[in-house]
């Protein structure tokens, strides 16, 4: 692997905003699937977590694809069903942006927007505490992240998965290909988290933050 697993994303966050400081769709979602590979590294116990992931990147993906330039800055398809008062629906874009957004951002504190909540604050877990083993780290970060979001047979059924984690020492030489693998997933965390914590004030301010899982 040239790099590591970390690499791709690195670059793509390189065009995830446009000249005048908004988030574009298509750069923003193409940084969630390039990390997708990450997951694929703990075998079944983010086998859900996963699912969850590309469910959210394919349903803004399919509204993205359905007019590219109506749709070409993030937050547009979120204002879009807020005027229709189709936000707050199971199937919404806005419903699937945030959590995507909290299941990325809860790796940062250790690819809908919560997903990316977790994805980063288990990353940070991996850097900050060494002697945890994988089960420790992802438990951690879903309690931090994406629990008080689920209801009572999701949370079990994640909480179980989270056991299958795999060795801490293996995934890591897998998922380090070339290069440093410590320092590009600081970078990651470091410079992902920003365009996260922006997806949280916008959906703030729309009224969007709270939403659980139906």
């Amino acid at each position: 692997m040239e790099g590591t697993v970390f690499t791709p994303s690195l670059e793509g966050m390189k065009h995830v905003k446009s000249e005048n400081g908004e988030i574009l769709t298509k750069p923003f979602l193409d940084v969630c699937k390039h990390i997708l590979p990450v997951l694929d590294k703990f075998g079944a116990a983010m086998a859900i977590v996963k699912s969850d992931i590309g469910g959210n990147i394919t349903r803004l993906e399919t509204k993205y694809n359905s007019d590219p330039s109506k749709y070409e800055y993030l937050y547009s398809m979120v204002q879009v069903e807020v005027e229709s008062k189709t936000a707050t629906g199971s199937s919404s874009c806005s419903n699937g942006l945030l959590w995507l957004t909290r299941q990325i951002y809860a790796s940062i504190m250790c690819l809908s927007f919560r997903a990316m909540d977790f994805l980063v604050e288990l990353f940070r877990n991996l850097l900050e505490y060494a002697d945890w083993t994988m089960s420790q780290v992802c438990t951690d970060s879903y309690s931090k992240t994406l629990k008080k979001w689920h209801g009572w047979l999701a949370s079990s059924t994640v909480t179980v998965a989270m056991k299958l984690a795999p060795d801490r020492k293996k995934f890591m030489e897998v998922i380090g290909g070339s290069g440093e693998i410590n320092a590009d997933m600081e970078k990651f965390c470091t410079t992902f988290a920003p365009f996260l914590a922006e997806n949280h004030k916008f959906l703030v301010s729309v009224g969007l933050d709270d939403m659980k899982a139906s």
